[in-house]
């Protein structure tokens, strides 16, 4: 059994690119049947296949008996509408304990930008919830991706990588406490509701704005986390003629296309008599049209050009890296060990399935023996007899047989097996 992996991140694709490969949560159902169709039962059957989609990073896990990178990367690229050629100096691709590692750092947040970040651990767990949902995790990626949460809870645990971690909500705050000098005077609207909006509402709301609001499409849901902060609630229609009200926005929706434009902005910017804005688009792909970063009284930043700010203080959590590969480096060990096992259980079903038709038979004999009238220890000797013969036969005809290389080779194999003393 093989195991790999591809994608890219915010380290290997830029924003705009990573957009084109960004899959909703309720996406990834269609999109893992569509993979796995795509390889056909012939070549490669029962492919087991995941995909881990966030705003930082598009992936997908594979196992089947054979690897098939060149026709996984195909596929992805076709489904985002770039050329392999785009997709490839963008992308890496991993197999076997190369894919178990980046999974396992993947999972204790020492891939993310926010070193040390928890938020990934439970975006994969969604993967993975969904991928079980869409009945395409097999065996080997829940063993793979079980093995990933040990080790990261193990991480968490056994180090400090998360302790001086900065979030984005975090950082988001930091920049727009550079613009404003007073936070408690601004008006803030989050546009969407999902975790990251939860997540920056929460720290925006510690600094005690004037006003916060919450856009959504579904108005229930908007109205359910706006009363957790004693915000309003508004439909996502009514954004763009309120939008002057705000002096700070931050969105995040699973939009495919901008849902706010450069002209909505202008006109919100007039309204404001150019007052400034402070912006932040945390979605993949945009919500906010790359154009308004170029307006005059508009401070717009992305996921990426949030980067700078979440990886201060890294030093400071070297050492705690460190220590979090050593524990990386043995879940690799163990999980390449059970991998290799693996090759050998249809061999030991065989095994199984051989000694248990030796026994039926031999069992089968001894009742008619003792039908017959025979005495339980003739019955026993009988039996005994017959599945040692059954058992030695092969060993002995394999010994008898080729040359005397090969019979030399058999005899130190049979003495293996056979000749152990018994501890």
């Amino acid at each position: 059994m093989s195991v790999w992996a591809l994608g890219l991140n915010h380290t290997t694709a830029p924003l705009d690119l990573r957009g084109r490969f960004a899959f909703a949560l309720d996406q990834i159902a269609p999109t893992l049947h569509s993979l796995r169709s795509s390889f056909g039962s012939s070549s490669h059957p029962q492919v087991e296949a995941a995909i881990i989609s966030t705003c930082n990073r598009t992936e997908i896990y594979c196992a089947s008996e054979h690897i098939a990178l060149d026709h996984t990367f195909g596929w992805l690229a076709q489904s985002g509408g770039v050329a392999p050629a785009l997709l490839r100096s963008h992308a890496y691709t991993l197999h076997d304990d190369e894919a178990a590692r980046h999974a396992f750092r993947v999972a204790s947040g020492l891939d993310s930008m926010v070193l040390g970040e928890a938020q990934i651990l439970g975006q994969m767990k969604d993967a993975v919830r969904a991928a079980e949902t869409a009945g395409a995790l097999g065996s080997t990626l829940n063993q793979l991706f079980q093995r990933s949460f040990a080790v990261a809870k193990e991480v968490r645990t056994a180090t400090e990588i998360g302790a001086h971690s900065i979030s984005m909500a975090a950082a988001a705050v930091r920049l727009a406490g550079q613009l404003f000098e007073d936070l408690r005077k601004t008006r803030v609207l989050f546009v969407g509701a999902g975790e990251m909006i939860d997540l920056a509402a929460t720290h925006f709301a510690a600094k005690e704005p004037k006003a916060i609001a919450i856009a959504n499409r579904t108005l229930e849901r908007g109205e359910k986390l706006a009363s957790r902060f004693g915000g309003e609630a508004m439909r996502l229609a009514d954004l763009p003629a309120r939008l002057a009200e705000f002096d700070i926005v931050i969105s995040c929706t699973a939009s495919t296309l901008p849902i706010i434009g450069l002209g909505a902005v202008e006109r919100a910017l007039k309204a404001r008599k150019h007052r400034p804005m402070f912006m932040v688009d945390l979605a993949v792909p945009r919500d906010i049209e790359p154009e308004v970063k170029a307006l005059e009284d508009i401070y717009l930043y992305t996921v990426d050009d949030l980067a700078q700010v979440v990886q201060q203080g890294q030093a400071n959590r070297q050492a705690a890296v460190a220590q979090a590969e050593v524990i990386i480096d043995a879940g690799v060990q163990s999980f390449m060990h059970w991998l290799g096992q693996r090759g050998t259980v249809p061999l030991i079903q065989q095994l199984n399935a051989q000694a248990d038709e030796w026994r039926a038979t031999e069992m089968a004999r001894a009742r008619k023996l003792l039908a017959k009238g025979e005495s339980v220890e003739t019955v026993l000797e009988a039996m005994s007899r017959g599945l040692t013969q059954k058992m030695m036969h092969g060993a002995m005809a394999e010994l008898h047989a080729g040359d005397a290389a090969s019979r030399e080779q058999t005899a130190q194999t049979l003495s293996r097996l056979f000749l152990r003393k018994e501890r």
